[in-house]
């Protein structure tokens, strides 16, 4: 009896918090301006972790922009940095890697959604 409860309420638990990632990761991704650019960002960093100069050269942008990108996602806690100064290296968060599925649903309807755009 104990173990099912504890399994129901585990279920429960993830259901509530996929939700609300969901929407963030909708509200980031395909909501605002920047959503290609922290959608590439993420793509690169489930790849191999990186630091910001190494995804300013990968991504061809400015640092810069890679930066605030950055604190934009560990803000929301999307992404974790291990180390200090240049070194910083950032990773998926944990929560984010298991629920990559939602970011790529929401990556994939973004795509559709730019090319009807560009087909009007």
């Amino acid at each position: 009896m104990f173990i099912k409860s504890c399994c129901f309420l585990g279920a429960v638990w993830m259901a509530v918090r996929v939700r609300p990632l969901k929407y963030l990761l909708g509200w980031l991704i395909a909501g605002t301006k920047g959503g290609v650019t922290r959608a590439k960002i993420i793509e690169t960093l489930r790849e191999n972790p990186q630091n910001a100069n190494q995804l300013a050269n990968l991504l061809e942008m400015d640092y810069r922009t890679i930066r605030h990108h950055l604190k934009i996602l560990q803000k929301n806690r999307l992404i974790t940095s291990a180390g200090n100064g240049y070194g910083i290296t950032y990773f998926l968060s944990v929560e984010l890697e298991e629920n990559y599925g939602l970011f790529e649903e929401i990556l994939n309807k973004l795509w559709k959604k730019q090319k009807r755009k560009k087909k009007k």
